[in-house]
């Protein structure tokens, strides 16, 4: 009697496991620089809504540029979720494989993918991170870059290495755009005075900039909205965001999928998710704007932005031109330290 009880429950056991194999999903492997908040509500949202294993591996731009370089022979990761653009894109075709979402076309035309390769899912924009307290301390009201160069800020003034990070990156070309142009005397000549007030100091990375600002390490952040605003909407009382005067530069965010990926109709089906209505309302919720701009924000934390002076980022130039105009920030900031 044992023995058949035995077997009825081996054989249980095979049908339990056979019948969750049947319904399972499988798996998506994500790298991404992406805050928590798009984390939960975009990438464990579509794991939960497709019954997909979602394993993330969070670090910034340059990590994960880097980390899918070395392992190109044998690719673990199937998505970068985040972090694409079309700089990353022109200097790493190698490691991303074409796909174009359904509901590619109803997009604007300024955010549809046009190289086949990555998806734009959101806005991104450039903005200052001003701790309140010290900035009360200093005797100061940041409003924009130009503020930046006050000598009470000398050393408090967190920023990571556009050479690595994306929105460190971003922040340079806003800077040159809106200070004179990429290459113009004057905005360089800003650029310089700007490397002299870091006073020998980049952060690690993105994280650390929003982060050193809040916890009082530093006095202004050049970063970016969506963590920014996340800290607002979490209730931070010591922080302000400011859209500098001189303009601000928002930018698609993309993702897109890794060549040879072993999970590739998952990462697939990721793509479609993120440019469908549904993930852009989550978008417009989040502490992001939509990259379809028919649907609007609904987060009380942003800012209209009939209220921002806007600046238009010329995006082929920044891409055609990215690994010269980092060097010579890179050799401006030998020279100076």
């Amino acid at each position: 009697m044992k023995g058949v009880l035995k077997k009825a429950v081996a054989v249980l056991a095979l049908l339990l496991m056979t019948s969750t194999m049947a319904f399972a999903k499988g798996n998506l492997v994500v790298y991404s620089p992406n805050s928590d908040g798009e984390v939960q509500g975009i990438l464990y949202y579509f794991g939960d809504k497709y019954d997909i294993k979602i394993s993330l591996q969070s670090m910034g731009t340059g990590e994960c540029l880097s980390k899918l370089n070395a392992e190109k022979a044998n690719p673990q990761a199937d998505v970068m979720f985040g972090g694409v653009n079309m700089g990353v894109y022109t200097t790493n075709k190698d490691l991303f494989q074409p796909y174009v979402a359904k509901g590619n076309s109803s997009l604007p035309e300024g955010y549809q993918n046009t190289t086949g390769y990555f998806t734009n899912y959101l806005l991104s924009g450039s903005n200052l991170l001003v701790n309140t307290d010290l900035e009360k301390s200093l005797g100061l009201n940041v409003t924009g870059y130009a503020d930046l160069l006050n000598p009470a800020l000398k050393g408090k003034i967190a920023s990571a290495d556009p050479v690595s990070s994306s929105s460190a990156w971003a922040q340079l070309c806003n800077i040159l755009l809106v200070m004179g142009g990429y290459e113009s005397p004057q905005a360089w000549t800003y650029v310089e005075s700007l490397i002299k007030q870091l006073n020998g100091k980049l952060t690690s990375g993105s994280s650390a900039v929003y982060k050193g600002v809040y916890q009082g390490e530093y006095a202004v952040g050049l970063t970016y909205e969506d963590p920014s605003v996340a800290l607002l909407a979490d209730g931070a009382k010591n922080v302000r965001v400011v859209y500098p005067k001189e303009g601000a530069v928002w930018l698609p965010a993309a993702s897109a999928i890794v060549a040879g990926c072993k999970n590739v109709d998952n990462a697939k089906l990721f793509m479609d998710f993120l440019i469908s209505d549904e993930c852009q309302k989550i978008v417009a919720g989040l502490t992001n704007r939509p990259v379809n701009t028919k649907i609007p924000n609904t987060n009380k934390f942003l800012l209209p932005f009939s209220q921002i002076k806007i600046a238009y980022e010329d995006i082929a130039y920044t891409s055609a031109n990215k690994k010269a105009i980092q060097k010579r920030w890179s050799d401006l900031w030998a020279k100076l330290n």
